[in-house]
């Protein structure tokens, strides 16, 4: 039997294992408690697969007090600890008495419901073995009370280190530095693990220069206190410091564990630095190091983030079996982020088991991508499969609401909100300004912003980027100044927002000066100063401001040059700034098609011919016009001249029906919008059937009288749906609210609030 004894003690490697067991069966042992508990011990000491650890303890048919003790032991490393109840479970049911060996297995595995465990040990006469009593101290410095945690260390006649370590980590976890120190302090012997939870504790505090006075103090370092000073430095985004003390590390030839590998992978994921990932890796193969499958996620992550997706694909296909979900989360995530939409969502469909993050990480992806619809229907889909969404998916989905303009399933995601009691940060609650605002909505996302008790420079721009749609400069202008006062500096984002705010509502003075008072304006600045002069018929000033920038002018500049010069009928400056802007941007079909309105409405039919040939000759093709409108849920499309819709004939009979109304009120179609030479009939028909009318069409069908219509348009609203839905809200008594690609008109009683400029 000695000769056993020493194998097992000798055992080092898997196949020393199955030799050991091997030769428990050659002597017919492999049924006999004492060797079944010696073989799990050596199970946990060589980290054997658990589907072998489960056979040999089914192998024994009474397994008695050790077996279980190693068992349990076994699951407790793992991390197990739902297995490792159930197995303590299953040696009551065995009437088998458990020892004090158990128990600091069972506390440990309970979480914060390992106090339960307390009455019973001091029941059974434990509570004062050392290893129970420690367990005990330690959950209560875990999960409180902590003053329970500091009367049993009190009633210690002598106190082990780890006894002060318990405590000293308690106080941490509690925020009482004060008391962590005392008791550091106070602590006559002191082991590397004690000096690390001082390392932690600060960490944490993000008292890093505590921190780190106390790791150079240690008198000896472990890996761990490494990994705290390591963590500490990336937790705090110093990732000059962790590559700085990593390199210090690999000096003092300290090998780096996977906590070491995840930590340092990890940061040059999140700071997505190339040249700091490429060093690393460099540095992993020189070294030959083996990576974990939570380390090769790390790194996966990190390529993913360093732009590097085929690296990260690699690994992601090399893991194989050992991709864990956080894995499967990170690779979606990498190409939701890139917009590879189909390849995101080619892994999630495959994902064997889904979390919120998985859901988040596609939903987010359709969302940014400009895919709002799609990322509605599949948190409809998240919700049905009974996954709860956290504050990420409900900041996804109410943006997405937001670039629709679906005030309804808008409203129906604020009220899920408050139902599950999903609490917003920050973050959240610029997703409702955000949501609101571009539904048409003001009141509520005043309301929301007003209901802040903390705003940043998001919270400010989100909602002075709405009001500037709804053309309310002043309004505009004093959100600037609010947040002035609140010590919120204004990036060129604010600025932007509250010129377009004053181009919207005419204030032209207002306007100049703070476009002065910018230090270094961008050319999206010189756009905004370009539109605001062309609203005020400043056109000759608006193109010497672009002759005097420092910068070459993008097309933003020369497009709003383009809109004031077809607004005020200037062919010479519409001729100017669309010659630009076919240089800058030959592909955008919206450029040909304003200088073909202007050519148009002078009747300059052999220019908008000219006009349409350039873009054959260059392959462009006219963006199709869409509007939608939201009714029970569900978003309506509708395109110029479309008869798919399934109440198509009720539509038609609607538009026919209100444009008889309107002919009688004195409208006569504006056939400057239609950029042919044909028949006047023709041109009156084209027109009739614009989509932007036919959501209001459609609305009206559908809607109660007099509530409010929403339509959202991919273009800028047209002249002559601008002035029939101006009619049409007179005759009906409605408010229509239309949001094109530029801002937003609200028309009532037979006036628009854009007051006639777009």
């Amino acid at each position: 039997m000695s000769h056993l004894h020493t194998a097992a003690l000798k055992a080092t490697k898997l196949i020393h294992l199955k030799q050991f067991h091997a030769q428990l069966f050659q002597r017919s042992l492999c049924s006999d408690n004492y060797w079944v508990a010696q073989l799990i011990k050596l199970c946990t000491r060589l980290h054997a697969p658990s589907t072998y650890v489960s056979r040999v303890f089914d192998s024994v048919h009474q397994p008695n007090v050790f077996v279980f003790t190693n068992i349990l032991k076994f699951y407790s490393q793992l991390g197990a600890y739902s297995d490792v109840l159930y197995l303590f479970d299953k040696m009551q049911k065995s009437n088998v008495a458990p020892d004090a060996f158990v128990y600091p297995i069972l506390i440990k595995a309970s979480g914060k419901w390992g106090i339960v465990f307390h009455a019973h040990c001091i029941k059974m006469g434990h509570d004062w073995d050392r290893f129970v009593r420690n367990a005990i101290m330690d959950v209560y410095g875990k999960f409180g009370p902590l003053e329970i945690a500091r009367e049993l260390f009190d009633e210690i006649p002598e106190r082990a280190v780890a006894d002060w370590n318990a405590m000293i980590s308690g106080c941490w976890n509690w925020g009482d530095e004060v008391e962590a120190r005392s008791l550091f302090d106070l602590m006559p012997e002191k082991n590397v693990v004690t000096w690390t939870a001082m390392v932690t504790g600060y960490s944490r505090r993000k008292d890093l220069e505590n921190a780190r006075k106390y790791f150079d103090q240690m008198p000896e370092r472990s890996v761990v206190s490494w990994n705290a000073m390591l963590s500490g430095y990336a937790q705090n985004g110093c990732a000059e410091e962790v590559i700085k003390l990593f390199n210090e590390m690999m000096s003092c030839e300290v090998c780096p564990d996977e906590t070491t590998w995840v930590t340092v992978i990890s940061l040059c994921s999140s700071h997505g630095d190339v040249s700091l990932a490429e060093g690393l890796v460099k540095m992993i193969n020189e070294k030959g190091v083996r990576l974990n499958c939570f380390a090769k996620t790390a790194l996966l992550d990190m390529y993913a983030k360093c732009g590097n997706l085929a690296m990260a694909r690699k690994i992601f296909d090399e893991l194989g079996t050992y991709k864990n979900l956080v894995t499967w989360n990170a690779m979606i995530s990498a190409y939701a982020r890139v917009g590879d939409l189909a390849s995101a969502r080619g892994l999630f469909d495959k994902v064997p088991e889904k979390n919120v993050i998985s859901w988040n990480s596609i939903i987010a992806g359709y969302a940014q991508n400009g895919e709002s619809k799609v990322a509605i229907d599949l948190f409809k889909d998240m919700i049905a499969k009974d996954v709860l969404p956290d504050e990420v998916t409900m900041v996804s989905v109410i943006s997405a609401c937001g670039h629709l303009g679906a005030l309804e399933f808008g409203n129906w995601a604020v009220n899920f909100l408050e139902k599950h009691q999903i609490k917003l940060s920050i973050s959240g609650y610029n997703a409702l300004i955000f949501m609101y605002s571009k539904c048409g909505n003001m009141k509520d996302a005043e309301k929301v912003f007003q209901s802040m008790e903390a705003r940043d420079v998001i919270s400010y721009n989100t909602l002075i980027t709405g009001v500037a749609a709804y053309g309310n400069a002043i309004e505009a202008v004093e959100l600037l100044w609010k947040m002035k006062k609140e010590n919120i500096e204004p990036d060129r984002i604010t600025y932007i927002g509250v010129l377009t705010a004053c181009s919207h509502g005419g204030l032209l003075k207002e306007g100049q000066r703070i476009f002065d008072s910018i230090k270094d304006p961008d050319s999206d600045h010189y756009a905004c100063m370009v539109d605001l002069l062309g609203r005020n018929g400043k056109l000759d000033e608006a193109k010497c401001l672009i002759g005097s920038m420092a910068m070459h002018p993008h097309a933003g500049v020369y497009g709003s040059l383009l809109h004031a010069s077809r607004v005020h009928k200037r062919i010479d400056l519409g001729e100017f700034a669309a010659s630009k802007l076919f240089e800058i941007e030959p592909e955008n079909s919206g450029n040909y098609v304003l200088l073909s309105n202007i050519y148009a409405s002078a009747r300059r039919w052999e220019d908008v011919d000219r006009v349409r040939g350039l873009m054959t000759i260059g392959g462009v093709k006219k963006t199709t016009g869409w509007s939608w409108i939201e009714h029970k849920g569900e978003m309506h499309k509708f395109i110029v001249g479309d008869r798919s819709h399934e109440r198509t004939a009720d539509i038609h009979r609607v538009l026919f029906e209100t444009e008889k109304k309107m002919k009688l009120a004195g409208y006569m179609a504006d056939k400057s919008c239609v950029l042919k030479d044909v028949e006047e009939e023709e041109m009156e028909e084209m027109v009739g059937t614009h989509s932007e009318k036919m959501a209001v069409a459609f609305a009206l069908l559908v809607t109660e009288p007099h509530s409010v219509i929403r339509v959202v348009k991919n273009l800028r609203i047209c002249r002559d749906c601008h002035t029939a839905i101006k009619i049409i809200s007179k005759m009906e008594g409605r408010e229509i609210i239309v949001r094109d690609n530029n801002r937003f008109h609200c028309f009532s009683e037979g006036q628009c609030s854009c007051k006639d400029y777009w």
